[in-house]
């Protein structure tokens, strides 16, 4: 009876060990995530070239640069970069601009965006909502 009671000691020690474990890694893995809610701060990745506004954004496990600051009131197209992406975020939709299909896994899909007037806010996510970039015009 004595060596039941010590396996059965000795299992939910075991047990709790790992659940606290599990809980831990899940909370460390999630939380730098999560401390900020905090705008990050706009990317450089515009460029003007021939009076048209270039926007590159690369596609693969999410979107990046999350957030783009542009110039308003010029033509402008979003080069969407993708390599190698399999993912949800090369399912893309941009509801401002009636846009939504699907990326290429390696190339780059260029994305017309007549003028826009200052203050204006472009969103585009994936088909899940879980990955999204903003485009801020100014």
């Amino acid at each position: 009876m004595r060596t039941t009671a010590k396996t059965t000691i000795v299992t939910i020690v075991v047990a709790g060990i790992l659940i606290i474990g599990a809980i831990t890694f899940f909370v460390k893995g999630t939380a730098p995530n999560l401390k900020s809610t905090a705008s990050p701060q706009p990317a450089s990745n515009v460029s003007v070239s021939n009076g048209k506004q270039i926007i590159v954004i690369r596609a693969k496990g999410g979107y990046s640069p999350k957030v783009t600051a542009a110039k308003a009131g010029i033509p402008t197209t979003i080069k969407m970069d993708t390599q190698g992406t399999f993912d949800c975020s090369s399912s893309l939709t941009i509801p401002s601009l009636g846009y939504r299909d699907i990326l290429p896994p390696s190339g780059e899909t260029l994305i017309d965006v007549p003028a826009q007037s200052a203050g204006t806010n472009i969103q585009g996510f994936c088909a899940m909502g879980m990955y999204s970039f903003t485009v801020n015009f100014n």
